[in-house]
């Protein structure tokens, strides 16, 4: 067991670095604390590697993961909208900060969920765990991710301490959008005709809505900027009371 995870945790863990995993967690990192970041992955990556361990040891099977890869590439675009739009909060929705940081964590469990299936190290944990100790396998390669992602995270943390909030925002969306056409892109490179025709029926639609939401939350926003204007031009032309 001790060898197998050894091995899968140096396998995992060398194949992470550089990988659009570890750049996603950086990306995460820039908007979200990183508490929650980790947690999310941690929480998917060990889903993840489970099912991979479970189809690599016990039915020697693969999943379908140009599907899988193209589901992730459509969470990534709705993520990256999501952060274009802004996640900013009223003074009276502060009390609800603890349902952002919850929708937070199971989106980015998900994302993660849905791009570790169709990714290069879901398909080494299989091609481990089908040689090695299945738990050995389970929890090296779980570690070793995590371990990989979590200094993308610390750099994605210092990054954020340095660069205003809406700069973060505009670069982690073009970064998810890059994500997007990328899972995209690797999970329809050999499909017909009628999922790439799905696909992007479905981009258009997410797209569509996104922008429109982006819209009414500007309008949102400017006019409540105006308002508060108009408040504060009152109260300072009022006469002071003797």
């Amino acid at each position: 067991m001790l060898a197998a995870l050894l091995v899968s945790f140096g396998v995992i863990f060398v194949a992470e670095l550089g990988d659009k995993s570890q750049l996603m967690a950086m990306t995460y990192a820039l908007r979200y604390r990183w508490w929650i970041v980790l947690l999310a992955i941690t929480v998917a990556t060990t889903a993840v590697h489970a099912v991979s361990v479970f189809f690599g040891h016990f039915l020697g099977l693969s999943l379908p993961t140009a599907l899988m890869s193209v589901l992730a590439g459509i969470a990534m675009l709705v993520f990256g909208l999501w952060t274009l739009r802004g996640d900013s909060l009223t003074e009276s929705e502060s009390s609800k900060a603890t349902r952002v940081g919850a929708s937070v964590f199971f989106a980015v469990m998900s994302a993660f969920f849905l791009a570790e299936l169709g990714d290069k190290t879901m398909l080494a944990t299989i091609t481990l765990s089908t040689n090695h100790n299945w738990l050995g396998v389970w929890i090296g390669s779980t570690v070793g991710m995590v371990a990989a992602d979590a200094l993308a995270i610390a750099v994605g943390a210092l990054l954020g301490k340095h660069l205003p909030e809406r700069s973060i925002a505009i670069g982690a969306s073009i970064l998810f959008f890059g994500f997007a056409a990328w899972l995209m892109y690797e999970g329809l490179a050999d499909a017909t005709a009628v999922p790439i025709v799905a696909t992007i029926s479905a981009v258009v639609v997410i797209v569509g809505l996104g922008v429109w939401l982006i819209r009414r939350n500007r309008r949102s926003e400017s006019g409540a900027q105006a308002v508060e204007a108009d408040e504060t031009t009152d109260d300072s032309s009022r006469p002071i009371a003797r």
